[in-house]
């Protein structure tokens, strides 16, 4: 099968173009690049007027749980994904996984998935496993020799590194982090975090991975820092991590667009303080679901979810705007989503991330170039993706067209999964898997293992 993309504008950070061609795709991988009009196609792209570049990698986001009973994937927010064109994720994050990561990527190698995946071993879910079920207390020597094992067992599986809650889990202590992070040098695989801590303990808590990550010498990512730092840290947080970075650690952030953040009311972000730390009341805290969908808290409906309902999606709307911009425009920082969708609901950035960041940043607070690094490329790079965030010869053929003057986020707190616009075609293994606005074929997504 050979099909032709023609006319666009053809963005591709990873090997240098920024210029006009036309893509020849063979066999689901690209064949190459021409500015002359090439010939023989089975089938044609017309992108005049747009611009393609490599499909979106989403590096942090949270999939979507396991039916019990059939073993099937119950798909919700990887269709989010890839309408918004996000080809490849890597999930798993913040600790946390929905079954053992590794039998996840055996569930889509089953059935396929709308988007590739790849996974992140989950320390919680892991650590749970192992018998240390309080996540306020340090694990034992015989739990941790257990989590050990099965950390490392996920790993050589196929999982891409090893993702950490140290926020929702503060009974995690050094011993623990560095037992199982070490694991991460063979195979030179990464280690991500949502760190300890925010607001002005941001600093500390970056220092505790920082530590794991140079002294066994890791791949090292610190989690979704706009809810982290975006209270007024962010300007001396990113000059901590660009020193870090030119000093020999191979070390970066996420961020999302938002200038809100999501979480369950039961975590540890909600314990005791929170108010204090974010200097806010209860109402800056707004239910995605159940009875009271919609509101915001008062103390005694905050009270009420913490003890009936702790796993209640929650908005809260504490962070800087000043702050989310000026990380996500930072060339050390990549974009994602930190998507978590339940029955459909929840943050707005599962359905709008890489819209909203390329409508309202790319272009105008930076060079569509530079924005589009930061989903494909520098992902790619971090996460170890081979094949993916590049349109040169060889590589996959997953690929997007879009419209730099209409892409636009249209996701609400209210309906957070409405689809986008300016997204115009979005392509897996050079197969069409979303066009016009409709998802065409929901299956060309493939596990990725590392």
């Amino acid at each position: 099968m050979r099909t032709v993309i023609k006319g666009g504008f053809v963005v591709d950070p990873k090997n240098g173009v920024n210029s006009k061609q036309n893509i020849i795709i063979e066999d689901g991988r690209v064949a190459a690049l021409t500015p002359l009009e090439p010939g023989g196609a089975d089938a044609v792209v017309d992108a005049t007027g747009k611009v393609v570049s490599p499909g979106f990698i989403d590096i942090h986001m949270h999939e979507d749980p396991i039916d019990e009973a059939s073993g099937d994937i119950r798909v919700c927010i990887f269709d989010c994904m890839l309408r918004m064109g996000v080809t490849t994720v890597v999930a798993g994050n913040c600790g946390q996984n929905v079954c053992e990561p590794a039998d996840y990527l055996d569930a889509v190698d089953r059935a396929g998935a709308p988007v590739n995946v790849a996974m992140l071993a989950g320390h919680t879910m892991l650590r749970n496993i192992a018998g240390a079920r309080d996540k306020y207390a340090r694990i034992s020597a015989e739990q941790l020799e257990a989590l050990c094992k099965k950390t490392e067992e996920q790993l050589d599986r196929g999982c891409a590194g090893i993702s950490y809650g140290l926020r929702y889990v503060p009974g995690t202590g050094k011993e623990e982090l560095h037992g199982t992070a070490r694991l991460c040098r063979k195979g030179g695989k990464m280690i991500a975090a949502h760190i300890r801590d925010d607001a002005e303990g941001v600093f500390a808590a970056a220092d505790e991975l920082i530590e794991a990550g140079r002294k066994f010498g890791l791949n090292t990512q610190i989690s979704h820092i706009g809810s982290m730092a975006g209270f007024g840290q962010m300007e001396r947080f990113l000059q901590k991590v660009d020193a870090e970075r030119a000093n020999g650690l191979r070390l970066h952030c996420d961020c999302y667009p938002y200038y809100a953040f999501s979480t369950r009311i039961g975590e540890t972000t909600y314990d005791e303080g929170f108010l204090e730390r974010y200097r806010a009341d209860y109402s800056v805290v707004e239910l995605c679901e159940g009875k009271y969908r919609g509101r915001s808290c008062t103390k005694e409906i905050f009270d009420e979810l913490r003890r009936d309902a702790p796993l209640t999606l929650t908005v809260c709307r504490v962070m800087l705007p000043e702050e989310i911009d000026m990380a996500v425009v930072q060339p050390g920082v990549m974009i994602a989503s930190d998507g978590l969708l339940s029955s459909g609901q929840g943050h707005p950035r599962a359905a709008g991330c890489f819209p909203r960041f390329l409508g309202k940043y790319a272009g105008s607070r930076m060079p569509i170039y530079d924005a589009v690094a930061k989903i494909t490329a520098l992902p790619a790079e971090k996460a170890g993706l081979c094949g993916k965030g590049g349109i040169g010869a060889g590589a996959d053929a997953d690929i997007v067209i879009f419209d730099p003057t209409k892409v636009r986020d249209n996701s609400t707190f209210e309906a957070p999964t409405t689809p986008p616009s300016g997204i115009s075609c979005v392509m897996i293994g050079g197969k069409v898997a979303f066009a016009d606005g409709k998802i065409v074929n929901d299956k060309l997504g493939r596990s990725l293992r590392l």
